[in-house]
């Protein structure tokens, strides 16, 4: 073999473990959801193997899936954008800090050092019926009766941006991060206030970074299912809670890998028209 060849070969041979892990952990996986949707379940609860257009008919005709797909769209816009709104001025401070940047940054990261489910959970010992802020409220005599604040569209979105925001900041704080102050003191030694630097300076050199934040709540946010279950009404289902129902509780294989090829497939469009119109490789910037 040449020395060519070998040279050539040499990056797939040290891919291949995460090349390898890719494909089983994800490919493998998704092709049995592919096959799955087209399976049918009978009456007697048994799959019937075959080819079969009935889940896919019934995901993209009944209005009842339809409307909470779009309602989980508005939920993880929504949420997104709040993200972004409170993400950016946190992610600027930190990026500006001096001497204590590493301790706000490991302040930031102690969330996840708790379970997903606990952090939700904790929303009802603060907002419940006999939660800390009724019991506030109570105390310093605002209301006579506990208020019902909870397992509402409000709830489920004020849990996605508890659980999303420290992504939006991290995303946010590496693309200010890599940006040279000194732009903004040129921009300063030329005239420019210091608000007219940030906004023709620093916020668009740091958009890539905003973009890539903006995505992951979105997609993460779209996908969840714990907090909508934990916080959430029976009108505040999202769609990844049918998938969670039609596999989990009526154990409907069939249904269900629909219903996620479904999500995965308008989450990869909305990525497909993101990368059309800003480009991966901008957001890229953003991480880089």
């Amino acid at each position: 073999m040449s020395v060519e060849a070998r040279e050539a070969r040499q990056p797939w041979i040290l891919l291949s473990p995460a090349l390898g892990a890719v494909v089983l952990l994800l490919f493998v996986p998704l092709v049995f959801i592919v096959v799955y949707s087209f399976w049918l379940r009978t009456a007697t609860g048994a799959d019937q193997v075959g080819f079969y257009l009935n889940n896919w008919k019934e995901v993209l005709s009944d209005a009842f899936y339809r409307d909470i797909l779009f309602g989980t769209l508005k939920i993880a816009t929504i949420t997104t954008v709040i993200c972004a709104l409170m993400g950016y001025p946190a992610a600027y401070f930190i990026a500006r800090s001096r001497g204590n940047k590493a301790i706000l940054l490991l302040l930031l990261m102690l969330p996840f050092w708790i379970s997903y489910i606990i952090r939700t959970m904790s929303w009802i010992n603060i907002l419940g019926v006999s939660g800390a802020f009724n019991t506030f409220l109570l105390w310093i005599g605002i209301i006579d009766e506990p208020i019902q604040m909870l397992y509402n569209q409000t709830t489920v979105i004020l849990g996605l941006v508890h659980f999303l925001l420290p992504f939006m900041v991290l995303n946010v704080f590496v693309s200010l991060d890599g940006i040279d102050t000194t732009l903004e003191d040129a921009a300063n030694s030329l005239g420019a206030t210091r608000w007219q630097a940030f906004v023709q300076v620093t916020l668009p050199l740091s958009l890539p970074g905003l973009a890539a934040g903006g995505l992951l709540c979105f997609v993460l946010g779209a996908g969840t299912y714990i907090t909508p279950l934990v916080l959430g009404g029976p009108r505040d289902a999202m769609f990844a809670n049918l998938v969670f129902e039609a596999i989990i509780t009526q154990l409907n294989w069939p249904l269900g890998s629909a219903l996620s090829l479904m999500l995965l497939a308008v989450l990869g469009a909305l990525v497909l028209i993101y990368n059309r119109y800003l480009g991966m490789a901008q957001l890229m910037k953003g991480l880089g």
